[in-house]
């Protein structure tokens, strides 16, 4: 009984940052049709600025982390403008830059805090016990942040005029501007969004299983996987496809180790898309 619920307390958690992660690199995606290969480098920065605000600076771990969200928020303001603007349209210079961008970031952090792995503090500290099951208050308090989060996003796209302009863009982009919605503030802003979420996502996970300057790299296999499983172009189908990967990330280690585990997910994922070219809701990848 307690393995069966640790096991969905990991399906829950793992999934909820992974959609995290995926919405907002799917969002610049459809938005800006830009492949951001530097969203994960993004999401280990929000990590690093939450360990220096904390071990550093002294800062409580809930004003670090939303102070490390707006940081990056911010920043994701920045690159729209200065490095994803100038080329939206030329693909292979966008990648580029995003290239360039992940070694900068990597570099930096590993030529200032080194390579090795560095713990944030835990979200809270103790366990719940009913019966027996006992369950950490961290994942407890990670899954309620995911799932609000969640929420607030999709309210956010769907009930305000600001994420109405949003999936006004990513239909249409000619047709958006003609109706009087400034494309490029909407860009900073879905840039902004989906930069932040990606940064706490990054100290949610920090504190669960600790930083590194290459811990992006593999959650960007997962936005990657995410967005292609999901279906190219669809919001909505990034939650399924989160909960799937989610569980096969949970329950496989399980029943098999761990290098193994995350090969076999992949092979999961290809063997989906063969039966599903489309993903599940969107165009074909």
């Amino acid at each position: 009984m307690g393995q069966a619920v640790a096991t969905i307390s990991n399906i829950v958690i793992l999934s909820s940052m992974y959609i995290l992660v995926a919405l907002g690199f799917a969002f610049l995606f459809n938005m800006l049709g830009l492949l951001n290969l530097a969203h994960g480098a993004i999401y280990m920065i929000g990590a690093y600025i939450a360990f220096i605000l904390i071990a550093a600076l002294g800062f409580p771990f809930w004003a670090s982390l939303v102070l490390a969200t707006v940081v990056v928020a911010l920043l994701g303001v920045l690159l729209e403008r200065i490095c994803f603007r100038p080329f939206v349209g030329d693909f292979n210079r966008s990648v580029m830059i995003c290239v360039a961008l992940t070694v900068l970031f990597q570099t930096m952090v590993n030529i200032m805090a080194g390579a090795k792995t560095l713990a944030l503090p835990p979200i809270a500290r103790g366990v719940l016990r009913f019966g027996p099951v006992s369950l950490s208050y961290e994942r407890i308090i990670t899954f309620v942040i995911g799932f609000v989060l969640l929420v607030a996003f999709v309210l956010f796209v769907n009930k305000t005029k600001w994420g109405q302009q949003m999936q006004a863009i990513a239909q249409n982009t000619d047709g958006a501007s003609l109706q009087g919605i400034s494309v490029h503030k909407i860009s900073a802003l879905a840039s902004a969004l989906g930069c932040g979420l990606a940064a706490l996502a990054g100290c949610l996970m920090g504190a669960f299983l600790g930083i590194g300057p290459f811990m992006g790299d593999q959650m960007l296999v997962k936005a990657l996987i995410l967005v292609i499983l999901a279906g190219i172009g669809s919001i909505g189908g990034i939650f399924l496809a989160g909960l799937l990967m989610g569980a096969l990330n949970a329950v496989l280690p399980l029943v098999t180790n761990g290098a193994a585990s995350e090969a076999v997910a992949v092979a999961v994922v290809v063997v989906l898309l063969l039966i599903r070219p489309k993903g599940f809701f969107g165009h074909e990848a």
